[in-house]
């Protein structure tokens, strides 16, 4: 194991990253050394645990996400760990504490550096790995459906994805609000997982699609008793259509994000009749214009979690090295819920 830093005379030793030295296939992903980051003014350099790996960080090493980072660069936006070194006015005391924190970039590392308003401390009922793959997720699914979806207690909710990261905090969030679950996904494993987390009704997603469109429509309808009041995408491709022909009476359609590749074409018809509203859910960009607000967020998603309101799936746990295989699951859509790595 790699040397660490104490406090804030130590730094530059080596440490172990991955690094995306040329934007296109997560395969040309290189585990290399660099030097270890020094915990500038107000700033704590935080020994990595774990790193949530997530799509967005696919996107980033592809080209594909509408920041585009100059290369080289460290992927990963999602860290927990302990703080191993405090900067100047920071609290020496904070040294040891647990915390988790969304990075930017720089997270599939041995340490980070971050603002030290920017490590949330982690409730003793959270472990490290689940704690990584917790922020992006959980804050994504509360946001989408409390600020964007207006999701009220008792109304029936369809998650598309339902057994992947953002699908089961979804399925979580909304059965804490005291909604109705029903979800969508593609394997008998996936499916049991929602089943696990609060869902009442899980559908097949796997086939094709035209069948899995129709099917999709007629369970949904059926099994609300009419229509959805809120469907979740975040998946995108064939089945977003259904879900919005699946829609009640002022049912929202909230998109969250393409997993599956294709951007769906939706009929603006569906959408004027019953009054439907299709609503857009971009999380991350309102989370750095709304710094004070997203932390009254995460705060909230932690205290749900330490009162045992919510529970986090544990992620699947891999070794740093294997950060390309990790992103090529996940853009293949074989990944169980979340995975995170680990660099120790």
């Amino acid at each position: 194991m790699l040397a660490r830093g104490i406090d804030e005379d130590r730094g530059g030793i080596g440490m172990r990253v991955i690094v995306c030295e040329e934007v296109g296939s997560v395969d040309g992903l290189r585990l290399v050394e660099r030097e270890a980051p020094v915990a500038g003014p107000g700033h704590v350099v935080v020994d990595v645990q774990a790193a949530g790996v997530n799509y967005v960080d696919a996107l980033f090493v592809q080209g594909r996400y509408q920041i585009k980072p100059p290369v080289p660069f460290i992927p990963g936006s999602e860290i927990a760990g302990t703080i191993a070194a405090v900067g100047e006015g920071v609290d020496r005391g904070l040294v040891g504490r647990r915390v988790v924190s969304m990075c930017g970039l720089g997270g599939f590392a041995e340490q980070v550096a971050v603002p030290v308003d920017a490590a949330v401390p982690i409730p003793d009922a959270l472990d490290v790995a689940t704690a990584a793959a917790f922020v992006q997720s959980f804050c994504t699914a509360r946001f989408a459906l409390r600020d964007r979806g207006r999701l009220q207690p008792g109304e029936r909710v369809l998650v598309l994805g339902g057994g992947g990261g953002i699908g089961l905090a979804t399925v979580a969030v909304a059965v804490a609000h005291g909604a109705r679950v029903a979800i969508a996904a593609s394997t008998p494993d996936k499916r049991a997982a929602a089943l696990a987390s609060g869902a009442e009704h899980a559908i097949d997603s796997s086939g094709d699609p035209d069948e899995v469109a129709a099917r999709l429509k007629a369970e949904a309808r059926a099994w609300s008793g009419g229509g959805i009041d809120v469907a979740v995408d975040p998946v995108g491709g064939p089945f977003a259509e259904a879900a919005l022909r699946s829609l009640t009476y002022d049912g929202r359609l909230l998109i969250i994000g393409f997993a599956s590749g294709p951007i769906p074409r939706l009929p603006a018809n569906q959408i004027l009749l019953r009054n439907r509203s299709v609503v857009g859910v971009d999380w991350g960009a309102w989370a750095l214009s709304h710094a004070a607000e997203q932390r009254e967020l995460l705060d909230g998603l932690l205290d749900d979690v330490a009162k045992g309101v919510l529970r986090p799936v544990a992620p699947h746990v891999r070794p740093l090295p294997e950060a390309a295989q990790a992103l090529r699951d996940l853009l293949d859509r074989k990944v169980l819920g979340k995975l995170v790595l680990t660099p120790h």
